[in-house]
């Protein structure tokens, strides 16, 4: 059985972002760009399913510029069997990106799909249940703990009043939350390795997918700078500066 995995390149979670002048976006010119936190966990739980047992081939898939190519062989290095970006320099929503994963998946007859549950430059944590919608598939979010057997997925997911475990038939979605996993430590014979690994690039404009945009950024602007705070002596005095200065009491 194979595994999809879906893996971003985004700007570096230990880089400041920094807004371009004109505040039409963020400034990713010179910065250190990797593959986004979530699609780690996403690949390495995929990797693991594999070690295992459970599957026969993990297939890591970028949507995006040629620059994805090095967030692949990072995905190979993990442990992705190959790799393959469908590539446009156009700007990719959420639903775009899931119509683009859709045309590999059917391709390749994939029975399970590993997302990240949500991309650290947008945080909008939609393409993997939209790509569960286009598929038909089931599908089990912010996963903690994975398991797969005799063709069914056993998912326990954390929710807002604790966790709830799921049992579906393949085809299945899942979308990874922090606690499934830690991903590993990628050596240098690994990196080495991932370089002879196959890559496959497909021209998304050849594809005749619709992934025109549906929504217009209007600017992007700084968060306000925020005062330091103070520290007072005793109960009594935070009383009183809530009353007095603050006057929210």
């Amino acid at each position: 059985m194979k595994v999809l995995v879906a893996v971003k390149r985004v700007l570096d979670y230990n880089v400041k972002a920094r807004v371009k002048s004109d505040g039409s976006g963020v400034d990713l010119a010179n910065q250190k760009l990797s593959m986004n936190p979530f699609d780690e966990i996403a690949c390495e739980e995929a990797v693991r399913l594999k070690e295992a047992g459970a599957v026969t081939e993990v297939i890591a898939v970028s949507c995006g510029s040629a620059g994805c190519q090095e967030t692949l062989r990072s995905a190979m290095a993990i442990g992705a069997d190959r790799a393959v970006l469908v590539q446009t320099d156009a700007p990719l929503e959420p639903l775009a990106v899931a119509k683009l994963i859709r045309h590999v998946a059917q391709r390749e007859g994939v029975q399970l799909a590993i997302f990240g549950k949500q991309a650290i430059d947008d945080d909008a944590g939609q393409a993997g249940q939209m790509f569960a919608a286009l598929m038909g598939w089931a599908q089990a979010t912010f996963a903690s703990k994975v398991s797969i057997a005799d063709g069914t997925a056993s998912v326990t997911r954390e929710i807002d009043g604790g966790l709830e475990k799921l049992r579906m038939k393949l085809p299945v979605v899942v979308t990874t939350d922090l606690r499934l996993n830690e991903p590993r430590f990628i050596t240098l014979p690994n990196i080495m390795k991932a370089k002879k690994k196959p890559l496959e690039v497909i021209d998304a404009a050849a594809l005749g997918i619709d992934i025109e945009p549906r929504t217009s950024t209007l600017r992007v602007e700084e968060p306000a700078a925020r005062k330091a705070g103070i520290k007072v002596a005793d109960v009594a005095d935070l009383v009183k500066r809530l009353k007095e200065e603050a006057k929210v009491i």
